[in-house]
């Protein structure tokens, strides 16, 4: 539910996706590129628990964390003129995607399986998700997950592109929408 109405390029940006595909290395840049200000939901709930996400899974439990996640995701998609990077398991939950698409631009970052699962070894060890499970959940997981994915106001393919083009991609779609919709 939309809170207030905001031009729409006031609006902050949410990107979405599963992890690892990148959101906080893009969104950084995109926050470069439009002279935003960058907020990376995971980080925020570390600087607030004062330990790695992996602990806070370990020490307080998922719903503890979710909770807290879903709170900040709410409470920053009401800002203006922030890029919001959130977790992969985030737009599961039906209040974040409602609040991220009824009050922001949603970026759905795509990634095949096949490309993603060369990944892995460098995320499996900071994905608490992750902990435990072997190939096949894994990929259950990616899938199932995909049907939230789709909820989006743009989705992009990451495969086979750097974070700078794609970045790129995100700020020419949002410039040109901008002045679709808001002419100046």
């Amino acid at each position: 539910m939309r809170l207030r109405e905001v031009p729409v390029r006031q609006q902050s940006i949410v990107l979405i996706g599963f992890m690892g595909v990148g959101k906080t290395t893009i969104g950084t840049l995109v926050a470069q590129k439009l002279y935003r200000s960058f907020v990376d939901i995971d980080e925020e709930i570390e600087k607030e628990f004062g330990m790695p996400t992996t602990d806070i899974f370990k020490v307080h439990g998922e719903t503890v964390f979710r909770e807290h996640e879903k709170k900040l995701i709410q409470f920053y998609c009401e800002q203006k003129l922030k890029i919001i990077s959130i977790g992969g398991g985030a737009f599961m939950q039906p209040e974040v995607r409602e609040a991220c698409l009824a009050n922001c631009t949603v970026f759905y970052l795509d990634v095949s399986w096949e490309q993603w699962k060369e990944r892995l070894d460098i995320l499996i060890d900071s994905r608490p998700i992750l902990q435990n499970r072997d190939l096949d959940e894994i990929e259950k997981l990616f899938y199932e997950r995909q049907g939230a994915y789709s909820l989006n106001h743009s989705t992009l393919s990451v495969n086979d592109q750097s974070p700078e083009q794609i970045a790129d991609h995100i700020v020419e779609s949002l410039k040109l929408a901008w002045d679709i919709y808001e002419p100046q």
